[in-house]
């Protein structure tokens, strides 16, 4: 085991190396795989370094499920994951951990998390480890979908905010202790170690969290700021946000097209140009408080929503307000205690920290369920095209770098790709690679083929859609009806689906089968077994000018990449 963490149905999740797998090769056997642990599992207490057995179900990582979607064999490629899977079986401990180096910073992070949730109980111990080890094991199902939908979600993910809230209350306390001794301040560069000081406190936390792309980003962000400190140079400069994304693009450079790197990096960059340009004006001192918590929220918020909406189609129309409220607790309440257990937890007195934490952590969970419990809390959107990030990623950067007036120039990209979006288009008709799920655009949505099974495909299709209904509300939903399409399709699935897949070739333009048949017929249609959709992907159908149709696989968009062969 070299690391644990819950699946999307709250299950507890493994992923392993130094596998085998019975009746393969070693040549052909995944260097790791991840497995979700179901059913009765009483006997297995997992540890980072354990070494198991487990009867499980692997596949090799899916396609998109649609084309053009979310390529997660992309993913799994860059994380060396060769096959997923699930386990009903009890999974069984072969061998204790091994002693010496090796994942002996992921053990100490799940003692960490251990003995953090065990001296702070219910979902605020849950969350309290998240923030601390970056174990989110703990954290319910239920707790995630309330943060999401208040869009408090981020303080969850050890990135930004938690990096930038630590080593800042390390630094000011370093330089406040320092500044208590007139002769240390008046020979020393006081200011310079604390700065140094809270860099060794920023890379011990990235060690701890078990280092993700957030993590890294805002560790590179506040080493670049804390070394533009011992240098005597401006810290807080658009410059160090992109000697920033250098750095963990060359480290990293799959991070790119995901959320979390966009995410992150729209608001760093927002924050830096916007308080950049409000630094100037003079400000009540009593002002200034609240004005920077307002402001950082909003503009932080304005600037994470496009890419937000973009990859997970939800809008939380009230997030806002939950940051306002919950953020200031964070930095006031939440990080100084997480300091404070930090510091106090070699003395046996870690509990003095968790103690301060409790209430901060508390308030959030209760802002979170508030504001999640909201009527209309949460909007869907369609997800845009391809060209909608760039231009508007191209536009917001014009705005942030250009001088002058000439900056308002970013408002005809970012315009363009409002349009874009608004016009966003999505296809007539999906596939499932399996062939058992079709889901055909209707008059009241996307109508889907079957009221279960599939789930995780058919929520990603309405999400798509910027539809916010369920998969049984879809499944009884009437499809645009047949001489609309223009199309006739053939779906068959169940017991002797090849056999009558294969008599309805002749009258149907297309037959899709969930079956594997043997001997697909030549012709008059295009025929579509489970075997050809596992090669080819999931399919999109289009519908162009007159009754012109087009048919786009996975595949054709993938093209052959190390992580589609």
């Amino acid at each position: 085991i070299v690391k644990i963490d819950r699946s999307a149905s709250d299950k507890t999740r493994l992923t392993l190396d130094r596998v085998v797998l019975e009746d393969l090769a070693p040549p052909r056997t995944p260097a790791r795989v991840r497995v979700t642990l179901h059913g009765d599992q009483r006997y297995l207490t997992p540890a980072p370094g354990l070494r198991v057995a487990v009867t499980a179900h692997l596949s090799p990582p899916r396609w998109p499920v649609e084309p053009g979607g979310f390529d997660f064999r992309r993913h799994a490629w860059f994380q060396g994951l060769g096959a997923v899977g699930y386990a009903r079986t009890p999974a069984l401990a072969l061998a204790p951990p091994p002693g010496g180096a090796a994942l002996w910073v992921e053990r100490l992070r799940m003692r960490a998390s251990a003995a953090v949730q065990a001296a702070l109980p219910g979902q605020a111990g849950a969350v309290a480890a998240a923030v601390t080890t970056g174990d989110r094991s703990g954290i319910s199902l239920e707790t995630t979908q309330a943060l999401r939908a208040a869009n408090l979600a981020h303080l969850l993910a050890i990135s930004g905010l938690h990096m930038g809230l630590l080593a800042g209350f390390v630094y000011a306390a370093a330089r406040t202790a320092a500044a208590a001794v007139p002769w240390l301040v008046l020979r020393y560069p006081v200011h310079k170690a604390a700065a140094a000081l809270a860099l060794l406190a920023g890379a011990a936390y990235l060690a701890l969290s078990g280092g993700n792309v957030a993590t890294e980003r805002a560790f590179v962000m506040v080493a670049v700021l804390l070394t533009a400190v011992m240098l005597d140079r401006r810290a807080f400069t658009l410059r160090s946000v992109a000697l920033a994304a250098l750095i963990v693009l060359a480290h990293r450079p799959e991070a790119l097209t995901g959320p979390g790197f966009q995410m992150s990096f729209a608001a760093t960059t927002a924050l830096v140009a916007v308080f950049g340009a409000v630094r100037e004006h003079a400000l009540p001192r009593w002002a200034r408080w609240a004005i920077a918590i307002g402001l950082s929220s909003l503009v932080a918020g304005m600037a994470t929503a496009p890419y937000a909406a973009a990859h997970f189609g939800r809008v939380p129309h009230y997030g806002l307000i939950a940051n306002i409220l919950s953020v200031p607790v964070m930095g006031a309440v939440v990080m100084p205690g997480a300091v404070v257990a930090a510091v106090l937890t070699p003395l046996g007195l870690g509990w003095i920290g968790l103690w301060i934490m409790a209430p901060g952590l508390s308030w959030i969970l209760a802002i979170a369920n508030w504001v999640a419990g909201w009527e209309g809390a949460v909007g869907h959107v369609v997800a845009p095209g391809p060209w909608v990030l760039p231009l508007l990623t191209c536009g917001g950067l014009i705005l942030a770098l250009w001088h002058g007036r000439g900056r308002f120039a970013g408002l005809v990209p970012v315009a363009l790709a409002a349009l874009l979006w608004a016009g966003a288009e999505r296809p007539a008709m999906l596939v499932s690679e399996t062939g058992g799920l079709l889901g055909a655009m209707g008059p009241e949505g996307r109508a889907l083929s079957k009221p279960r099974g599939e789930a995780f495909v058919a929520e990603a299709w309405l999400e798509a859609d910027g539809d916010g209904a369920g998969q049984a509300e879809a499944a009884l939903r009437d499809p645009a009806p047949a001489a609309t399409i223009g199309l006739r399709i053939a779906h068959e699935t169940g017991r002797g689906a090849g056999t009558r897949a294969q008599a309805a070739c002749a009258p149907a333009d297309i037959v899709i089968t969930s079956a594997r048949v043997e001997h697909p017929p030549a012709g008059p249609c295009r025929f579509y077994d489970r075997a050809r959709l596992e090669r080819e992907g999931p399919l999109a159908l289009w519908r162009r000018e007159g009754a012109v149709w087009e048919i786009v696989s996975a595949r054709s968009l993938t093209g052959h990449r190390p992580w589609a062969r």
